[in-house]
């Protein structure tokens, strides 16, 4: 492509480069899709997609894990080099082609169709079980509407010895509400409260979808924004909390020597890499129903750094409250503790002695050859800096630990509205994602021809489709189920899938021929920044993320781990079955393998594309009203001619120069 220059507001283009133009101005002219009622509904969309359930429960996890502030570190540098150039590559290529991701790799190279179908089957894979947990989040937002709160005490005065061994809220999660099995091979049949929750979930999807994006981008105004909301009632109501200020420092003081353990780098790519939702394909479909004319490298670096930073605020409200509870939960352990010496030691009762959390070690080795109860008293709970340290992530945060905090609470009898409102908002973060990722599988569908039937049946169609299926989620069982989906389903496939996708744009679509596009699309090329991520740093960050897991997941054995109702607490099961395994396998692969099929059909010639590509649409006679191939060039001639012109009458070029 040539070279433009623009002096004295007058714009030499190569005929080329304007014929591009004027083909990308006839077909917007000429299409019918559908189109966003304003950038606002667009861009919430996009952000509701990229921020979603991992934001809030599994980075705090990480920078708790990973040497807190310090995590900061790599996860900064990742964000850079890997994550928002990517996510502005998706936006770039769906605005600039228009169509969902199958039809967008069919047109950048036939060969390459099988990109698109690989996008579309991870979309789906997820969508299988993202819906499950907002029917977990409704079946605790139904709850909710009592007081007390079901979790808040143990049922029976204290004749259930597996909530007596455990605690309240881990009791109702893991038997209440999904009445766990001892093992994935014990399925144990329908537990029929998660599948009416599981099928509330995918009724309220199909509502907010059954239109597209003009139903749900109406819903999105809520959905994306009601999160932030809660999130900052949440963020008040943390850091007023007693021992939040140790939960804090625990989350931000760096621990720098974590630097040097290159799991720490590994994870914070990962976590960059599948934060922003890129590789789904819900990118790509979203910005398909932009205008050309959208600046979308402004908007990928203003969604990508919103995600960024809700994931540290949200962190923020995890941990002051994570830090209230884990002062409580001393509180209580030295309290125990105190009053068995009372009990058991007259000595210890005699001199008026307390039990301090710096003292009680030294009190338990004065006394516990006294008595036996003495000796084997729990001290698990007495330290607040090993409560930080035994911070979770997923489901139980969500649904164990930050519930627990939730009911300790002042005053209690707020206890209800502290949950509906952590668990609407929950939901709402779903919901968000889950409009996103179906988007990553109807449009691509429609789009490419595989559905020519009206929108609304194949949204119908795909939720009773995912449901039907996703009842293997809803048994006793289902929950290791949905950590085997959760571990491989959305992984390695995205790793592949998006690397595929820098290679293709930028070495098969061509870096000049993207450059063109987003000086029509924003009015500016892209910087060195881009250049290098999207030519050098962000392939190569890919290559060595999918080595150094594929090296950590093959020098390691695929094991579960679940609840002993005997015990009251999470085991490690042991491996899976070799069926378990297999399906471990199975979702890995199965994605990734149509790129190399697709490719192989094309390429034989047995299942040739019959589509048009971007290259044949540049090559073919462009009709822009009554303006031919002909007229182009003639009037590109004279417009060229006529701008030197101007610059000759301005003393710009030298008439004797000018000469064509």
């Amino acid at each position: 492509m040539g070279d433009e220059v623009i002096e004295n507001n007058v714009e030499l283009s190569t005929v080329e480069t304007g014929k591009e133009k004027m083909v990308m101005e006839d077909e917007e002219e000429g299409t019918d899709r559908p189109a966003w009622d304003n950038k606002i509904q667009y861009l919430l969309s996009q952000i509701g997609f990229a921020v979603g359930l991992g934001n809030v429960w599994r980075f705090p996890y990480l920078c708790q894990r990973n040497g807190g502030g310090a995590f900061l570190i790599p996860y900064l540098i990742m964000l850079i080099i890997e994550g928002i150039p990517i996510f502005h590559l998706e936006l770039a290529i769906g605005q600039r082609i228009r169509k969902g991701s199958i039809d967008v790799w069919n047109q950048i190279n036939p060969l390459l169709g099988g990109v698109g179908v690989a996008m579309v089957v991870v979309s789906f894979l997820v969508a299988l079980y993202y819906n499950v947990i907002i029917g977990w989040c409704a079946f605790y937002f139904f709850n909710s509407f009592q007081a007390p709160l079901p979790w808040a005490s143990c049922p029976g005065n204290g004749t259930v010895l597996e909530c007596e061994k455990s605690s309240p809220t881990a009791y109702f999660w893991y038997r209440e509400a999904l009445d766990t099995s001892e093992s994935i091979e014990d399925g144990g049949g329908i537990n029929w409260k998660m599948m009416l929750c599981i099928f509330t979930a995918w009724l309220i999807v199909c509502v907010c979808m059954i239109k597209g994006i003009k139903s749900s981008g109406k819903a999105i105004y809520f959905t994306a924004t009601f999160p932030y909301v809660v999130l900052l009632i949440f963020f008040f109501r943390g850091v007023t909390l007693e021992g939040a200020g140790d939960g804090l420092a625990f989350l931000f003081i760096p621990r720098l020597d974590r630097l040097a353990d290159p799991i720490v780098w590994l994870e914070a790519a990962t976590q960059i890499f599948f934060s922003l939702s890129v590789a789904f394909g819900g990118l790509i479909s979203f910005s398909s129903y932009n205008p050309r004319k959208n600046n979308c490298t402004r908007d990928a670096v203003v969604v990508a750094l919103i995600n960024s930073g809700t994931s540290i605020f949200a962190s923020i409200v995890i941990f002051s409250v994570l830090g209230f509870k884990a002062l409580t939960d001393s509180r209580k352990c030295l309290q125990e503790f105190q009053t068995l010496l009372e009990d058991r030691a007259p000595d210890f009762a005699a001199n008026n002695m307390t039990v301090t959390s710096s003292n009680y070690m030294d009190l338990w080795g004065t006394y516990n050859t006294t008595d036996a109860a003495i000796q084997d008293f729990n001290f698990g709970y007495c330290s607040k800096e090993g409560n930080l340290n035994n911070a979770v992530g997923g489901t139980g945060l969500a649904f164990v630990v930050f519930t627990e905090a939730m009911n300790q609470f002042y005053p209690l009898e707020m206890g209800p509205f502290w949950s509906i409102l952590f668990f609407l908002m929950l939901a709402n973060l779903g919901l968000s994602s889950m409009f996103g990722t179906l988007e990553g599988v109807i449009t691509p569908l429609r789009d490419a021809g595989i559905w020519k039937w009206r929108k609304e049946f194949l949204v119908v169609l795909m939720c009773v489709v995912c449901f039907l299926i996703g009842l293997v989620f809803a048994q006793y069982s289902g929950s290791y189920w949905l950590d085997i989906f959760n571990d491989y389903s959305g992984t390695f496939p995205l790793l592949i899938i998006a690397f595929f996708e820098n290679i293709a744009i930028v070495y098969v679509y061509g870096l000049n021929r993207l450059s063109d596009d987003l000086m029509y699309m924003t009015g500016s090329r892209p910087n060195i920044y881009w250049k290098v991520t999207w030519m050098f740093l962000t392939p190569v960050s890919m290559l060595v993320i999918f080595g150094a897991t594929i090296y950590t997941e093959a020098t390691r054995t695929i094991t579960y781990k679940g609840w002993d109702a005997a015990l009251g607490q999470v085991v490690d099961k042991g491996p899976y079955p070799w069926w378990g395994e297999m399906m471990c396998y199975i979702l890995i692969c199965l994605p990734s393998v149509f790129i190399p099929i697709v490719f192989v059909l094309r390429l034989t010639g047995l299942m040739p594309y019959t589509g048009e590509t971007l290259k044949t649409k540049q090559a073919r006679p462009v009709q822009h009203g009554a303006v031919s191939k002909q007229h182009l060039v003639t009037d590109s001639v004279t417009s060229v001619s006529g701008s030197l012109a101007a610059f000759s009458a301005k003393g710009v070029i030298n008439p004797a120069s000018s000469a064509l």
